[in-house]
């Protein structure tokens, strides 16, 4: 089963519109809470992410500059310019789609 045609039990006419963003960067970690506590990161890091997030397409990863050139560096990934998008707080940047892995036989742009 897809993403796309994974249905929501109590909303069957709808279908789950997934949007990722990545960014690549320091960050701390640490549980908070003594009732409940939860794992949680920290940092700008984690704000870019969730800016590269908001600002993507459903079914898309949307990823930066820093985090491209670390999948250049691990090798085997497919990336396409999407090219500048105005983020608050960071200004324009110039931004990425994961397309996906490469295979041997597939002709596409590497990251």
């Amino acid at each position: 089963m897809s993403i796309q045609t994974f249905k929501i039990p109590h909303m069957p006419n709808e279908t789950v519109k997934l949007r990722i963003g990545i960014h690549t960067g320091p960050c701390v970690a640490g549980v908070v809470g003594l009732s409940m506590p939860r794992y949680c990161l920290f940092g700008d890091t984690v704000n870019t992410a969730s800016r590269y997030e908001s600002n993507g397409e459903a079914f898309k990863i949307h990823i930066s500059r820093t985090t491209m050139e670390a999948l250049a560096v691990l090798g085997g990934y497919s990336c396409v310019e999407r090219g500048d998008v105005y983020m608050k707080g960071k200004g324009t940047l110039k931004t990425y789609w994961l397309v996906g892995k490469m295979n041997k036989t597939k002709s596409s742009s590497k990251c």
